[in-house]
Formats: structure tokens, C-alpha cells, sequence
């Protein structure tokens, strides 16, 4: 599709007029959120473009706050699963129940249903529980029993897992993570805004409440209009020389990498790193990708895309490592 100069600056009219309410989002969850713009961000980006996110941080980052206040703001239904180890698929898909005035089996169903689903520590439950989730996430549906449901839309899965603690937890296979959109990991706040955030809990009353600013409709036509968002063919080629080049380093003179990498990006990588980077574009108040979103939203879609041998590990060398060295390798458009 040959996009003219004109074509392309009605778009951008029209994606700066329809991307005004990100700054409303962003304001009304500031009232709450001290700090963490990297993680709402990121958090906005999965929801604009139909993508699920797994963060990873030490616990009481805000992680539950960030997704609670967003469903608020949002006016959408917000499920909280903690996952543990005695955690069992119908605790989350729902269960079939027999009915004895009715003499016959009905649906309860399961806190999936919602909006916002918030898996809490998703490594603590066995794989099966967690594929019961990945079901819901890829098909946006649950089977109970013999009737298929249909999920609500938006439906987002923000996943946490914590880094420090590794007994009693079943790592996610790295099929399983292939499904999250985007993998955020996430640091302390700054001196700054940790006396902000101080300061805030020690004066419940005036904690601020999270008003709706927009419906879940209005995301549903946002995610229409990001994927309108012009993507040069430049760009999109610079999309496959990133993930190429996690598959097949030494075609980019990165030798070096090859013995440190043991799978790379697969096509789901591609994609994500492309309806991501339109998402970005669109934050950003932009009817067109230019080689900045790609850049910018990179490390979080490809971090657990890049698989890392024992080699890579003996010398701690991390994913991000050799994503810095790729970025810095593949010629920017």
C-alpha cells in the first residue's frame, strides 16, 4: 500500500486528536503512582496493542497498584489470582457445578473473566494452572466443560514474577513466555519519589481516589487506529534485521555472539516488536513509526525472546547484553 505524503499527515491529525486521552490516563493515575512512568508506559503499550505483560520485579514495586488503578481509570473489571502451588485450573478458568433445585450441572465461572487479570507471582503455580492461563491469553477464550465462552474485551494478563526467590517455584517454559507481549522488568524508585511515597501512606485521608476517564470501548477503537499507524517498509525491514540477527548473528559480523545464544526471536517476536512499536508511535501522539519506537520498546519484547547458553551464563553475560550489541550492530534506517 503506497501511502502519499497527504494520506500520512491526515493520519497524523487524526492520531493526535484520538491519542489526547493517553495523557488523560497518565494524569489520573500519577494521583496514585509515584514514579514507575517506565512501567505505566509499558503497561498502556500491552493494552493498546493487544498484548499481554509480564513484570518482573522485588515485591511492593507497585505492580498490583499500577494494574488496579488502570482497570479503574478504564472503568473495566479487574480479577487478582494469587498463583500457589495447591492453585488448580478451574480456580481460574471456573468449574461446572451441579444445581440441585435445577437437578442439572451449571457454569460457575472463574475470575478470568474480567477485564484486567492480574497472576500474581504466576511461578508459584504447576504448569498445568499456568497453561490453563496461556489458553485464555492466545485464544481469548475458556472452554467449560462442553460450551465455549468468549473473554471480555479488552482483556489484558499483566503476569508477576518475583527475581529473588527461586525454591518452591516452576519456571515459566519459554514457550509459555513466547505468548507475553512485553517483558518488563522493573527497579526501585528514586530517593525522591520514595518520600513522596512515604509521605502518601502515612496520610491515608488524603490518598486520592482513581476516577474512569475513559470506557473500555474507547480502547477497543484506539486499538483500531494504532494499527493504522504507518509503518515504513525501512522500518519494517529494520524489525527483521533485529530478530534476524538473534538467529543468525554472524550474518551481521556479530561472530562474537553466536556460542551465547541458543535460540533466537521467533516470527511472534517480529510481530509484537511491530504492533508495539505502532502502539509507541501512538503514545507518542505520531501517525508514523520512525526507528525510535523500534529502539525504545526493544529490549522489553525481545529480553525473554533470546535464549542464553550455559557459555552466556558462566559468563554472565544477559540478554539485554547481547540485544545492546545487536542494536548497535543493525543499520538504523
Amino acid at each position: 500500500m503506497e501511502n502519499t505524503s497527504s494520506d500520512i499527515r491526515q493520519l497524523n491529525e487524526k492520531i493526535h486528536q484520538a491519542s489526547a486521552f493517553v495523557d488523560l490516563l497518565n494524569l489520573e493515575l500519577s494521583k496514585v503512582i509515584v514514579g514507575q512512568r517506565y512501567m505505566v508506559d509499558r503497561l498502556l503499550i500491552g493494552l493498546l496493542a493487544q498484548g499481554h505483560v509480564l513484570l518482573e520485579g522485588v515485591p511492593g514495586l507497585a505492580k498490583t497498584l499500577s494494574i488496579k488503578s488502570l482497570s479503574s481509570a478504564i472503568d473495566g473489571k479487574f480479577s487478582r489470582i494469587q498463583f500457589t502451588p495447591d492453585l488448580l485450573p478451574a480456580d481460574v478458568v471456573g468449574t461446572m457445578i451441579y444445581n440441585q433445585q435445577k437437578n442439572e450441572f451449571v457454569v460457575r465461572r472463574g475470575p478470568i473473566f474480567a477485564n484486567f487479570i492480574l497472576a500474581d507471582e504466576i511461578n508459584r503455580a504447576p504448569a498445568k494452572v499456568q497453561s490453563a492461563l496461556l489458553e485464555a491469553m492466545q485464544e481469548r477464550q475458556i472452554t467449560i466443560g462442553d460450551t465455549t465462552f468468549k473473554l471480555d474485551d479488552p482483556f489484558l494478563v499483566l503476569a508477576t514474577q518475583n527475581p529473588i526467590e527461586q525454591e518452591g517455584t516452576y519456571t515459566l517454559p519459554e514457550a509459555q513466555v513466547d505468548r507475553f507481549m512485553l517483558k518488563v522488568v522493573i527497579g526501585y524508585p528514586t530517593k525522591e519519589e520514595e518520600l513522596h511515597i512515604i509521605r502518601q501512606n502515612l496520610n491515608p485521608q488524603k490518598m486520592e481516589k482513581i476516577n474512569p476517564v475513559i470506557k473500555p470501548a474507547d480502547i477497543l477503537e484506539a486499538r483500531k487506529l494504532v494499527r493504522e499507524v504507518y509503518m515504513d517498509e525501512k522500518i519494517e525491514r529494520y524489525i527483521l534485521d533485529i530478530v534476524f540477527a538473534t538467529r543468525n548473528p554472524e550474518d551481521y559480523k556479530l561472530q562474537k555472539l553466536k556460542p551465547l545464544i541458543s535460540y533466537g526471536g521467533s516470527p511472534r517476536a517480529s510481530i509484537s516488536l511491530a504492533l508495539a512499536a505502532k502502539a509507541h508511535a501512538f503514545m507518542k501522539r505520531r501517525g508514523y513509526v520512525i526507528p525510535e519506537d523500534i529502539r525504545s520498546i526493544c529490549f522489553d519484547v525481545m529480553r525473554h525472546r533470546v535464549g542464553l547458553t550455559y557459555e552466556a551464563e558462566a559468563e554472565n553475560i544477559t540478554s539485554e547484553n547481547i540485544l545492546s550489541e545487536i542494536l548497535n550492530a543493525v543499520e538504523v534506517p
